[in-house]
């Protein structure tokens, strides 16, 4: 079908009315080539390819929206390859940032639905009060005494309880955060080992077969936080590009090393993702640029484009990848993810988990 719209976007200058560039992630998943869950994949190999340019928004070749819907559709099916392989190891990420609006909770839902997309089992722990990523997984009845991290932090319940699958994907998992949340860390102070609360509560899925694991984080170093940074042994950084990009991150790198020197020796930040990229400003290409001389090899290659679709998704309870596969924003996070999944280089000799 897209073949055919790029067709005639092509020979009638893209000129036709009453579509909608939005697709159901059922047609997202046969755009990726996933069928049942770890089957094979559907369609044969593709030699590498490189990533495409997503860093904006708007098509140069195609002037109407259908045009630009069908040119990001086939750029999808030529840059993807069906299934992502698993995971020696399960891979656990905090998702962590202490200057607030940089896109964490947007990193960690739409990472996670690219993955799940793509063939693997992924879960989001929501650890923000907020609640916004349970939100935009499909998970909006969730009500005070509901099943959720806090009762999981708390230790009332074990984490398996509170699982909650996405409506939108059969490999998409979330433990949810409620309003009880929010007084979390007045309770969680006199608690004997009150930092270790989540990585003993995580034990729990020792016999599960979760390929990736994110922790969303509210942005204060509150207790929270601190649970998340003691559980994971990889720590994932959204940085805007925008004035001010690197503030707090100073900070947050002296408190990671404070929580590896005395609560997770395993603590180290092995990804950073550029988020809200504009490439129509010289401030973008400015801000990358130091971010990637700061971090070097840890900043993926990847960026994520400022997107309208992607902020407008959560308002519908969707990740971008449900809510429009076919956007730069949708291209951007599965480019994202494929990255991330190449850089699983477990030790030799370890198996999963």
């Amino acid at each position: 079908m897209w073949r055919e719209l790029l067709e005639s976007a092509r020979n009638r200058g893209g000129s036709t009315s009453g579509a909608s560039a939005s697709t159901s992630l059922t047609h997202a998943e046969k755009a990726v080539g996933v069928s049942a869950p770890y089957g094979p994949a559907s369609s044969a190999p593709h030699p590498p390819q490189q990533t495409p340019d997503v860093s904006r928004e708007t098509s140069g070749e195609y002037d109407t929206p259908i045009g630009a819907a069908a040119e990001r559709a086939m750029q999808i099916l030529h840059t993807t390859h069906g299934r992502l392989p698993r995971p020696a190891q399960r891979r656990l990420f905090t998702i962590a940032n202490q200057k607030g609006g940089v896109g964490k909770t947007t990193t960690a839902v739409n990472l996670a639905a690219a993955l799940a997309i793509q063939g693997l089992k992924t879960l989001v722990i929501d650890l923000d009060p907020q609640g916004n990523a349970s939100t935009a997984l499909g998970i909006t009845d969730r009500h005070s005494g509901t099943p959720s991290s806090y009762e999981v932090l708390l230790g009332d319940i074990p984490l398996h309880e509170a699982l909650r699958r996405s409506p939108h994907s059969e490999r998409l998992f979330c433990v949810p955060a409620t309003i009880d949340l929010a007084g979390a860390e007045i309770e969680l102070v006199s608690m004997v080992a009150r930092e270790n609360r989540l990585r003993t509560a995580l034990a729990d899925l020792d016999n599960s077969d979760f390929d990736y694991v994110f922790i969303d984080c509210p942005p204060s170093l509150g207790l929270l936080t601190i649970n998340a940074l003691v559980a994971a042994p990889e720590v994932l950084i959204p940085i805007q590009c925008e004035y001010y990009a690197l503030e707090g991150v100073s900070q947050l790198m002296n408190n990671i090393e404070m929580v590896k020197a005395h609560l997770n020796p395993r603590l180290e930040v092995t990804t950073v993702i550029l988020t809200m990229y504009d490439g129509r400003t010289k401030l973008a290409d400015q801000v990358a640029d130091e971010v990637r001389r700061y971090f070097g090899g840890k900043v993926l290659r990847t960026v994520i484009p400022r997107s309208v679709k992607v902020s407008e998704a959560p308002g519908y309870s969707m990740t971008i990848i449900d809510y429009d596969p076919g956007s730069r924003g949708a291209m951007s996070y599965l480019d994202a993810s494929r990255e991330l999944a190449q850089r699983d280089q477990p030790p030799a000799g370890e198996g999963r988990a």
